[in-house]
Parts: C-alpha cells; structure tokens; sequence
C-alpha cells in the first residue's frame, strides 16, 4: 500500500468528510492467555467528523468490508467493529456475508424495537455479536437487568476489567463463561489489573497493558535478549561501513536469511535481486540497512506476542513517514526512534538501562528517555493514534487524513516485514 499525500482528501466547510478519504482508522487487538490474537477491535478516529462525515465514515467502512480492504487490514483475523444504526438497518444482508467481521452491541440496543430483530437476524445467520457490557454499573449486584434477550443472541461479552473489583471481575467472568460466552477482559491498561485477569475464564485480553513495560527491581536478561543487545550495539559503534556490516552478522546465517529475503520480495520490487549484506548496504545505504537489522532481529523474537512485535514495527514506520519534512539523515533515525520507543518492553527491562548500553544518537535518547527533541513530537502523535485520542487535541482534520494514510501503509509494511522476520530458514 502506497502513503497517500495528505492534500489528497479534503473536509469541506460542512465538515464532511471526502468519501475518498483512507479510513481514520486503529486495531485494537484482543489477546489470549499466551498472547496470541484473538480478535481485533476496529476504533475510529471519530472527534474531527460531524454528522455528515459519520454517515460517510460508515460508507466508506461498508465499502471496505465488501471490497476485501478490510480483510486485508487484519490479515483475515476475526474483527469487530461497532456499526451505526443506519447501517445495522439498512445492511444486514451485506454484514452478514462476512463471517470473519463481528459487531459490538451497546446494551441500550435493548430499547429499540427495530433494531433487535435485525441483530437476532445477523446471529442467526452466524454474524458473532460482542455485547459490551463496559458502561454497566461496575458495584450492581445484578448489571445485567432487561438486557437478557442481547445476551441470548450474543457469542462474546465484554467486561470493564479497569472499573471492576478483582471480586467482581471473578464472579462475572465466570458467570458468564458458564453460558457459553466468550468473555473479552476490557481497558486493562496496566500491569497490575493484568494481573487480575491472568487466571480468569475469560477468551481475550484488550487494553494498553500490551505496550507497556513490566516494572522489575533488577533487570534480568535471558541469554537470547543479552545476545541481541550486543548484535543491536556492535550495529552503532565506530561507524560500520557495508564490509562492516556484512562481518557483523556474518555468523547469523539465519538473520541474513530473512533479511535478504525481506528486502528481495515482490513487496519491494527491487530491479535487481540483492545476493549479500554487503550488497543490500550499498543499494540502500548503510543507515537504512542497519535499520532493516534491527528490525528483523526485534521482530524476529519468539518470546514476546506477536501483536507486541508488530506495534513496534508500526510505529517505526509510522515515525519515518512523518519526519519526511526533516533533513534527510533525521529520516533514519526517526525510524529507530519509532522502533525503540517499545524496546523497554520487549526486552522486559528499564529503557534507562537498556539505552546507557547502546551508543545511540543524542536525539533519539532524549525522545526515548526525556520526551524532548526532534522526535518526541511524532512519537507522540503515535501514542495518541494508538490511543484513538489524537482528535482530543488540537488537531487539524488535515492531520487525521494525514495520520489515516500513514497508519494504514504502516500496518500493511509491519505485518509483511514481520512475516519475513520469523520465516523459518531451510
């Protein structure tokens, strides 16, 4: 997918919004216990758009789903999305095609008499229905009241793990489970409501814990993540040249595998194919070569989830797209600072630490470490996207479109990258 230029879609005085704008668009994945993808929640950036712009929002979603771009966004994964009325209404038949996409049922649906039956209509037919249960009042001795006909017609039900007691949570995860629901735990955004949902009989996971580092006392690195810091510092001491780089990972015959791979496939359309390190080097330069190292090294371990992995190749390349008005050297390390911004996590040890052993730029320690310099400011556009907050701030519907293009190229680049990274060498 190519970065669509950000003066290519408009919003008009009305605020509505260009039916060919990229979708505004985040995936929010559900994980299991082992930390492998359940499902995908679609959010939307939705703060910029007025009612106009809503009603188009969902033609353009609907668009999507028929057309095949949103299987393509989730790698036919299971996705859920929350739909408007009109669209529940009006498109039963198309949503019910699609047996991969589900739909997130508020509980005040209870209340409107025309539009349960189209949902009954959608199970029936084999759509998965969530019935979110979030807005429920967390200290009610009975939350569920009238809500029993949704319930009914409802393969998977959401929890608010955040608002819940760790008691509560307990009793209603299982109550739950026992009727043959598939419990998704909700806006756990820290490490220590995870902790609460580790032993539950719940089917996912969702929320910000994911991106965030575990706290520990001492940092204690296995063998493989100590392995990689050396290969990660050996990239950025003295300079290494194309002959350099190709010594360094010389002995990692399954690393140069999957990098000339990566950077050999159809993905790239290279007019030539690349044969050595060495070679890649000289064709892309030596800054953007040991990118692609890094890259496939990071994206590469086998102890972290997935999701995890694929986040840090985002936000990367997220980076890179929107340092495209700095000098061309801040380019490669916008890159790195994407790619990093995460390293405390995978590497489950504190970023102070893991920085002070790797001779980085200046600028990208401040962005990592100080939230200053040249890259804290897309960084922290990243963070907000993932968050579906950037349109909480004083951004410009300009910059939604902007970030919408540059999000979808990043997703589809991340996962085609992270394909390569755990190809198993022959």
């Amino acid at each position: 997918m190519s970065s669509t230029p950000a003066n290519t879609h408009r919003h008009d005085d009305a605020g509505t919004l260009d039916v060919d704008m990229p979708l505004p668009i985040v995936r929010s994945p559900m994980l299991d216990h082992r930390g492998q993808l359940v499902a995908y929640e679609l959010l939307f950036h939705r703060e910029e758009l007025g009612v106009d712009a809503e009603a188009t929002l969902m033609r353009r979603l609907l668009a999507a789903i028929t057309d095949g771009g949103m299987g393509q966004l989730v790698r036919g994964n299971r996705a859920f999305v929350r739909l408007s009325r009109d669209l529940l209404m009006e498109q039963t038949d198309v949503l019910a095609q699609h047996p991969r996409l589900g739909i997130i049922v508020d509980p005040v649906s209870i209340a409107d008499v025309d539009l349960v039956p189209r949902l009954q209509q959608l199970a029936d037919r084999g759509c998965a229905l969530m019935l979110d249960l979030c807005e429920l009042d967390a200290k009610a001795e009975r939350p569920y009241g009238n809500l029993e006909p949704l319930l009914a017609m409802a393969t998977w039900v959401r929890l608010d793990a955040g608002a819940i007691d760790a008691k509560a949570l307990a009793l209603r995860s299982a109550e739950l489970h026992a009727r043959g629901l598939n419990v998704i735990a909700g806006f756990v955004d820290d490490p220590e409501i995870y902790s609460r949902c580790e032993n539950l009989p719940v089917q996912g996971i969702q929320g910000r814990y994911l991106l965030l580092p575990e706290q520990f006392d001492l940092p204690v690195l296995t063998a493989s993540r100590l392995n990689l810091l050396r290969l990660m510092k050996a990239l950025q001491e003295n300079n290494p040249g194309p002959v350099e780089l190709g010594e360094i990972i010389r002995e990692d015959a399954v690393l140069s595998y999957k990098l000339l791979g990566c950077v050999n496939s159809a993905y790239f359309a290279l007019p030539r194919q690349l044969k050595s390190i060495q070679q890649a080097a000289i064709f892309f330069g030596v800054a953007r070569m040991r990118n692609w190292i890094y890259t496939m090294a990071l994206g590469g371990m086998d102890d972290r989830p997935p999701e995890l992995l694929r986040a840090a190749l985002i936000r990367a390349h997220m980076c890179e797209k929107l340092s495209q008005d700095m000098p061309v050297h801040f380019r490669d390390m916008a890159f790195m600072a994407g790619l990093l911004s995460l390293l405390d996590t995978l590497m489950c040890a504190p970023m102070t630490f893991l920085l002070s052993h790797l001779p980085l730029a200046p600028e990208i320690h401040e962005a990592l470490v100080e939230n200053r310099g040249p890259f804290a400011v897309p960084l922290r556009q990243i963070y907000l996207w993932e968050a579906g907050e950037l349109g909480a701030t004083d951004t410009q519907p300009q910059d939604i479109e902007r970030m919408s293009a540059i999000y979808l190229e990043s997703t589809q680049w991340a996962d085609q990258v992270y394909n390569f990274a755990n190809r198993q060498a022959y």
